[in-house]
């Protein structure tokens, strides 16, 4: 059933984002006011998204409500034991900030419908469970003080609500129409798209400057069991949104694609991009959604961590194709990073401590630097500096192909170290003379200042 979500979910990306240019838009703003708007973002380049909620206690996957048809009153024993006694969002806040992150992403709300936050519109949250506090909020000013900038998720689905009709991605979904009408009976799904706009509401004016919302997820459909815009209300729900945060940057799952600003950028999820993404005839914004493992929430027993290359692969070749990284980190039951995401995050922090200038305000090269074998591009065009990324260490020397009279100096990035070079009589390539002893780091990094 999780797949099938899934697929919805890919599928509703496809038809938010027509691959023909649509002109139709809700607002005014130009395309130079939105990239000004979101050229802090675009800047960073690398944030970290934060899955938490009650699904920390079962410890098997944040959809473990859904993957194992839980009711309400089943899954009731986690809210009455969530007390997350280690919680400390400063040291998360550190973290992120040592890792090279510059903004952070954290479920308001996820899909089992509990709220970190202290809403006044139900009494599924933080602050009626054991650990009596806003979690939210403690979040927010600890991440500010770090100097990163804030976001929060919020789940459009809600399996907890009591008028939360029941469709095919929903724990107690069935097989027939006719079941579905007979468990949807008596629900006013009116009454949930209040209560959605209510605390998105709370979220946008309670908690100051919030810098990103990721709404999750839209999964229209002609059968009658999806979701798409005219049930969240989405159009209304930008519109709130804007007016209450006029800075804010939106993400692409209200299901607004045909309109070119229902969006902000889009948003592919456990997946690499072969190229930077078109959408509206044009190149768009964009961001992956990634974790160390293969779940969001806090799962105990997995074992597919990716290494260190992998995920220095997956930053650098995002950043290579004008995109942004928000990997994931999904906390204990107790409030703590697992000891494995600890450990990725440290050692991303170490690359990115003096590799930094390779991805921070960098995008694709441009077309006429071609990239070497077992390499991969970065360029910076407010520097006009370029960045190879060597995944397999040349011993002695790296030819590159059409760089003749464009190189003015080459260095390591990591110390500044120089790196001689010599122009071909004959081609338009020139030489690099590499070390044969391998840099400090997994992924050592070549600058070029260029003419």
């Amino acid at each position: 059933m999780k797949k099938n979500c899934f697929i919805a979910l890919i599928m509703s990306v496809l038809i938010i984002f027509p691959t023909m240019a649509q002109n139709k838009k809700l607002g005014n703003e130009t395309d130079e006011q939105k990239a000004k708007r979101l050229e802090w973002w675009t800047d960073a380049r690398f944030g970290m998204f934060i899955h938490w909620g009650l699904y920390a206690l079962p410890a098997r996957h944040e959809w473990v409500k859904n993957n194992e048809r839980m009711t309400n009153e089943q899954y009731e024993k986690y809210f009455q034991l969530f007390n997350p006694d280690l919680y400390n969002p400063k040291e998360w806040a550190k973290k992120a900030k040592q890792a090279g992150m510059k903004y952070a992403v954290i479920t308001s709300k996820h899909h089992e419908g509990f709220c970190l936050f202290d809403s006044k519109y139900t009494d599924y949250k933080a602050t009626n469970t054991p650990i009596k506090k806003d979690l939210i909020k403690e979040f927010v000013e600890a991440f500010r003080a770090e100097g990163l900038k804030v976001g929060f998720y919020y789940s459009l689905i809600d399996w907890h609500h009591p008028d939360f009709t029941i469709d095919r991605c929903h724990p107690q979904r069935t097989n027939s129409k006719e079941e579905y009408d007979r468990l949807n009976q008596g629900k006013d799904f009116s009454k949930y798209r209040e209560y959605l706009h209510n605390q998105v509401r709370e979220l946008l004016t309670n908690y100051g400057k919030i810098d990103i919302i990721w709404y999750d997820f839209s999964y229209p459909d002609e059968t009658g069991t999806g979701k798409g815009h005219d049930d969240w209300g989405s159009k209304e729900l930008l519109a709130m949104t804007r007016k209450l945060q006029p800075g804010i940057i939106v993400d692409d799952r209200l299901d607004l694609g045909e309109y070119e600003d229902g969006q902000d950028f889009t948003s592919p999820e456990q997946y690499k991009v072969d190229k930077w993404p078109e959408r509206y005839g044009k190149k768009f914004a964009w961001e992956t959604c990634q974790t160390f493992s293969g779940s969001w929430g806090y799962h105990r027993d997995e074992t597919s961590w990716k290494d260190t290359k992998q995920l220095l692969v997956l930053l650098i070749e995002t950043v290579s194709k004008g995109g942004n990284l928000l990997l994931n980190v999904g906390p204990t039951a107790r409030g703590d990073f697992d000891y494995r995401a600890d450990e990725a995050l440290a050692n991303m922090g170490k690359w990115m401590k003096n590799n930094s200038p390779s991805i921070y305000c960098c995008t694709e090269a441009p077309e006429e630097y071609k990239a070497p074998d077992a390499t991969i591009l970065t360029y910076n065009p407010k520097t006009k500096r370029l960045y190879i990324h060597l995944l397999d260490y040349p011993m002695g020397n790296l030819k590159l192909e059409g760089y003749k009279g464009k190189v003015k100096y080459a260095q390591f990035l990591h110390d500044n170290s120089e790196i001689r070079f010599r122009e071909d009589r004959d081609t338009d390539n020139i030489n690099l003379t590499l070390p044969i002893l391998k840099p400090n780091y997994e992924i050592p990094v070549i600058e070029l200042i260029l003419n």
